[in-house]
């Protein structure tokens, strides 16, 4: 990348609307001078002023328009780029109405690139100016196309990336950032196409994040990479994750001059492939979680119940009958149905 190049705003270039009034006045002045040149020549002697006169109005009449090309219309939170016959003079910034040299051209290489981001969605007619004029069979087209950069803070969406976690579990996800340019020179001259360039250190970043977490959380995984085991995982870590994913594309644009204002992500599942499987497997350990609370709680109630008819001697049961009694509760407790009772209308032995 070239870093020698540095960002230059153009300043005291805001007098457009005076240029355009001056520059109008001109092609005024030189059709009334063309018109009074061709009237003097007709039946006068000294004839040299007027050929001067006339032939300088048909050189304004036909160059004349060539100062129009200098007036530039900006509107908040846009700017050019301008260079003069290949070397950079400044950007200019800005909303207003400027006037700089006409042979200056701006450069936007990725002017018509198109990422289906927010700022950047056009249909085809929306920064190209198309006339075609039809003169028989010839068709003249002329398209004049919008090379303003944008310096309003944007959002890129990327497609789904499907990426192996630490695993090597196959994940789905998707990531929004949030991105501005912060210096257009670098943007326009230290990469090809800032937009694409962008784009491709998304889709890299990811991938390089998402490699080091589980997709949920799992024993004996660092992922900090400070050789301890945590529980960082990409569904219960989802803001930690966008850091990191955040701080690893800032680290690879920052010299292209754009800045990251924030990361988020926007989707997340297993490949489609182990959904199913994955699922089943979710569904399992939530049963054994369900199962593992209700028989803790049930050997609770029962210890109550046994320690409650102690203290309160209603009746004495020995060993055989408390297991019994245990066995009876624990089914009731821990059972998927509501239980059948058996009333014992008998003897309790």
């Amino acid at each position: 990348m070239n870093e020698n190049i540095k960002e230059r705003e153009i300043q005291g270039h805001k007098n457009g609307m005076a240029a355009l009034i001056l520059i109008t006045l001109l092609y005024v002045a030189a059709c009334v001078a063309l018109i009074w040149s061709a009237m003097g020549l007709d039946g006068n002697t000294n004839k040299g002023m007027y050929v001067t006169i006339f032939v300088a109005g048909c050189i304004y009449l036909c160059v004349g328009w060539v100062f129009y090309l200098g007036l530039k219309i900006l509107k908040p939170g846009e700017a050019l780029v301008l260079t003069l016959f290949g070397k950079y003079v400044g950007t200019l910034k800005g909303d207003g109405f400027f006037f700089v040299n006409p042979f200056c051209t701006s450069v936007n290489p990725a002017a018509d690139t198109k990422l289906g981001q927010s700022g950047d969605i056009s249909d085809n007619n929306k920064n190209k100016l198309t006339a075609v004029l039809q003169t028989g069979n010839v068709n003249l087209e002329t398209s004049v196309r919008n090379k303003k950069i944008s310096l309003k803070v944007m959002t890129l969406s990327n497609s789904r990336q499907k990426v192996n976690d630490i695993l090597g579990n196959p994940v789905e996800i998707a990531v929004a950032v949030m991105w501005k340019v912060t210096d257009t020179a670098k943007a326009v001259f230290s990469v090809d196409n800032y937009k694409e360039y962008l784009s491709l250190q998304c889709d890299t970043a990811v991938r390089n994040v998402v490699k080091l977490y589980p997709y949920d959380v799992t024993e004996n995984v660092d992922t900090t990479g400070d050789g301890q085991a945590d529980d960082g995982s990409l569904r219960g870590s989802t803001e930690l994750v966008a850091g990191r994913i955040m701080q690893e594309i800032q680290g690879k644009v920052a010299d292209a001059g754009i800045e990251i204002v924030d990361a988020r992500i926007t989707y997340l599942a297993y490949a489609p492939e182990i959904a199913a499987a994955m699922l089943q497997r979710q569904q399992a350990a939530a049963v054994v979680d369900a199962r593992k609370l209700i028989v803790d709680g049930a050997v609770g109630m029962v210890e109550l119940a046994l320690e409650r008819l102690n203290e309160k001697e209603l009746v004495e049961l020995d060993e055989e009958r408390k297991a019994a009694m245990v066995s009876n509760l624990l089914v009731v407790l821990c059972g998927n149905h509501d239980a059948q009772p058996v009333v014992n209308s008998g003897s309790l032995y």
